[in-house]
């Protein structure tokens, strides 16, 4: 798609000053960690966060992900009933004991994977995806190469421990930040207790893997993981007004290490860092004009609002951001990504996807001859050249 044929260009400067991030030095006892704030990715702690490691039922982050995408754009639905097959049913460690050849809503299934970490119920969301386990792993793979993540390697959809079955902090953190875009995702995860009932009525209760959701104010996600090989993982978020917090721990050697080093890592972001949204998505950025379609022009709007993460402080920062709109082609579906929004400040750039919120139609040939006469009639196209 060619690019560009309108960009806006705007400087709006505050109060001028040398901004700084505040250097966070902690002892945790995780021999991996990271801390990023979510909109702008900007990484605020590391301990060996590209080491390879196992990651346990952290991986049905990735899980998750693929679900809610496949969600997202209507492949599956919350409501559709699904088929538990005789090898889902076959997985050890957590589950919620699915009955073979019963049928189950994928939103129950997600419930039983985001409060439960059930294997048996990712294994299942995994075969309705991509048809089969092994299709579905390299989903996995494909979408961590998607999100330039290069040390990751998934081999199953579950977590349980397996050759050349591997992530990293860093590279689980990228993951966990595409999955909190997706609300319905985070109102499971944030539920410490529930109740999963098949369909002979019998009914299990489940308890959230991830105890801070009931024990630490405001954590609403995301999910533990444990085996032998991985020791104690947790990826956890915690989100206040506008700034989200997204820690990575793993290979701690008990829970309540992983726990006590998750605690540490959050106060720390929100005893040093604030967020100060700059656009709002909701407010639309401009109109672009649509070829070969039944309207001219499209309003087109941020995925995500944009933000400058600051120091406490620091009020108020010089900042610039450039907007480049795609030269757009009908049809468009709404959330289709039609731009970039570049933002800048203090020598750090943050770039964010521009989308439309409504589907613009191809115009048929009638409805284009008669754009193309009633565009001559007012004076917008020249039938005759003048030299």
């Amino acid at each position: 798609m060619k690019k560009i044929i309108i960009t806006i260009f705007i400087l709006l400067i505050i109060i001028k000053c040398d901004y700084v991030y505040a250097e966070i030095n902690l002892e945790l006892k995780s021999k991996s960690a990271i801390m990023i704030e979510e909109s702008s990715k900007k990484i605020l702690f590391e301990k060996n966060a590209h080491e390879k490691m196992a990651p346990a039922s952290m991986t049905k982050i990735m899980t998750l992900l693929l679900v809610a995408e496949a969600i997202s754009d209507n492949r599956i639905s919350l409501d559709q009933e699904v088929t538990a097959s005789e090898y889902a049913v076959s997985m050890g460690g957590s589950q919620v004991y699915l009955e073979a050849n019963s049928k189950y809503k994928i939103s129950e299934l997600i419930k039983a994977v985001g409060i439960g970490s059930a294997n048996d119920a990712a294994v299942v969301l995994a075969e309705v995806i991509g048809g089969t386990v092994e299709n579905f792993v390299a989903m996995m793979n494909n979408k961590a190469k998607e999100l330039g993540l290069t040390n990751t390697n998934f081999k199953n959809p579950h977590g349980l421990d397996e050759a050349n079955h591997y992530s990293t902090a860093y590279d689980m953190a990228m993951i966990a930040s595409e999955l909190v875009k997706y609300d319905f995702i985070l109102d499971v995860t944030s539920t410490y207790e529930d109740h999963f009932t098949h369909p002979n009525g019998n009914s299990i209760w489940l308890v959230n893997t991830n105890s801070l959701i009931r024990f630490y104010d405001g954590v609403d996600g995301l999910k533990t993981g444990f085996t032998t090989e991985a020791g104690y993982c947790l990826t956890a978020t915690k989100k206040v007004d506008d700034m989200r917090i997204l820690t990575v721990t793993m290979n701690a050697e008990t829970k309540d290490d992983r726990n006590s080093d998750t605690i540490k890592l959050i106060e720390s972001a929100f005893s040093m860092y604030n967020v100060k949204k700059v656009i709002d998505k909701n407010n639309s950025l401009g109109k672009a004009f649509v070829n070969k379609s039944t309207q001219k022009y499209v309003n087109y709007y941020l995925e995500d609002d944009a933000k400058l993460l600051l120091t406490k402080d620091i009020r108020n920062i010089e900042y610039d951001y450039k907007i480049n709109v795609d030269n757009l082609t009908a049809p468009l579906k709404a959330g289709d990504v039609v731009g970039k929004l570049k933002l800048t400040y203090d020598n750090e750039s943050v770039e964010y996807n521009i989308i439309i919120n409504e589907d613009v139609k191809k115009a048929n040939y009638f409805e284009t001859l008669y754009s193309y006469f009633k565009d001559t009639i007012s004076g917008n196209i020249n039938l005759i050249k003048t030299k």
